[in-house]
């Protein structure tokens, strides 16, 4: 038997490959799904199954272009409605894999199809629980994803509740859990940086697996959770209902384009420029209207925050050679319309003659001179639970989640000085605003952990985050 986890950090996302006597079963895939075709050929082992935890609402999953290669069946919890061929399984239902079974356990909370997958080796014992979002290391799903006009959150987290101390704490303390995400994703509140852990420290450690009443648990598992990401439910309904290809959106998207057929797309549709270079360099110059989104960073979870709408048309410039990449990321979020990339990237355009515009951005010894001038205001674009767990004194809140609804509140008649907490958050927020006619906004380089660091500036006492929302 094998068990290997297939991490991604972007999305904070764990995939799952499960091989015994070759057959295997893939748990959560993520949307390109070569890497796991490989994977089976290199073993010489057929892939059997695609286990879902649940419709996933932070990326889309790579199920129905994995069971049209290979022939596997999906396999999703009960009460799950897909659009598609798909095995609806019942709570305690026995899958074979090889010499080893997976057992199916309904746990309704995170949504009302969740399901864990309990992994009994080769002589029946317990070895490993697959939990989906039902349960993380250090937390458990958020309950406000699935909500309908019959289910309140607190309907959810009750449900979660009943499932957590039902199905998965009767289990031994020996199994190790496999959630399907870790620090960074938008699906907890407050994860763990460890991506597996054994149940029995979980117990101990994991504040919703206490020995606390239903009511206490409604109240700790919804308090400090925020509005989720715009383009969650919209994922859900890809994963619910379908989508195209990732061949035939990577092919659409890898299109190179000349600097006259970049420009007339840009003019002519409304396709959205985004600029995913490194932020300090897009700083320097970069396409009039287009908006930074760093490929280094968090790109797809941030431009499924951004953009509101998937289906929204997009043009890529890259630096050369990351382009498969960012169309890739894109896609794993359901973002399957690039129309193509800038060929030979920036560099193609100002060889051309075209225009070109530019982010002031500034260091920590400028800001302190910068803010001594009138009108001048700090910015805070980090989260606001960051913002409260410590930030400058004086400096004003914005974040960046948000600006799409707040950024009428910035006043023209005044420049504002924006970071984050190292640098990428800012730089996207600048050119968003930029890119909506607003030139008075400055890049702070380094953010808050150069600029605490450097002793120029007052820092408000720390305060215990409850949330990393």
């Amino acid at each position: 038997m094998k068990i290997e986890q297939i991490y991604t950090g972007c999305l904070a996302h764990g995939a799952y490959y499960i091989e015994s006597n070759g057959e295997v079963a893939i748990v959560d895939p993520l949307r390109e799904v070569n890497p796991y075709l490989e994977k089976a050929k290199r073993n010489n082992a057929k892939i059997k199954y695609v286990l879902e935890t649940h419709f996933h609402a932070d990326f889309v999953s790579g199920h129905l272009d994995l069971a049209k290669e290979t022939g596997a069946t999906i396999v999703f919890g009960p009460s799950a409605k897909p659009a598609f061929k798909a095995h609806v399984a019942s709570d305690g239902e026995i899958l074979k894999l090889g010499n080893v079974t997976l057992k199916v356990l309904h746990t309704p909370g995170h949504t009302m199809e969740s399901a864990c997958y309990l992994l009994l080796d080769e002589k029946g014992k317990e070895t490993a629980l697959f939990s989906g979002d039902t349960l993380f290391i250090g937390d458990v799903g958020r309950p406000d994803l699935a909500q309908k006009s019959d289910l309140t959150l607190n309907d959810l987290a009750g449900h979660l509740y009943d499932s957590l101390r039902n199905k998965i704490i009767p289990l031994h303390d020996d199994i190790i859990v496999y959630p399907a995400h870790g620090a960074g994703s938008a699906c907890g509140k407050k994860m763990s940086q460890e991506t597996s852990d054994t149940l029995g420290h979980q117990k101990k450690t994991n504040y919703a697996l206490r020995a606390i009443s239903k009511d206490q648990f409604i109240k700790e598992v919804t308090e400090g959770l925020t509005k989720p990401p715009v383009y969650f439910p919209q994922n859900v309904r890809l994963n619910r209902e379908g989508y195209s290809s990732f061949e035939k959106v990577l092919k659409q998207g890898t299109q190179a384009l000349s600097v006259n057929a970049f420009e007339a797309a840009a003019n002519e549709t409304d396709a959205l420029i985004i600029d995913t270079r490194n932020a300090q360099i897009f700083a320097k110059e970069f396409i009039p209207g287009s908006i930074n989104i760093g490929i280094s960073g968090t790109f797809a979870p941030w431009v499924g925050t951004l953009i509101p709408d998937v289906n929204q048309s997009l043009l890529i410039v890259a630096e050369p050679g990351k382009e498969e990449e960012v169309i890739t990321r894109l896609a794993r979020v359901g973002y399957d319309n690039a129309i193509g990339y800038l060929k030979g990237g920036l560099e193609t355009w100002k060889k051309a003659g075209k225009e070109t515009d530019g982010i002031l951005s500034i260091d920590v010894n400028q800001l302190v001179e910068a803010l001594k001038e009138p009108n001048s205001v700090l910015l805070d674009s980090r989260k606001a639970s960051e913002y409260q767990t410590e930030h400058i004194e004086n400096a004003e809140n914005l974040p960046l989640d948000y600006i799409n609804e707040t950024f009428h509140q910035l006043s023209k008649d005044k420049t504002y000085y924006v970071h984050c907490a190292g640098g990428y958050r800012s730089m996207i927020f600048v050119s968003i605003l930029r890119a909506r006619g607003y030139r008075n906004l400055v890049d702070v380089q380094g953010g808050f952990g150069v600029l605490k660091a450097s002793g120029k500036f007052k820092i408000t006492d720390y305060v215990q985050p409850i949330t990393e929302l």
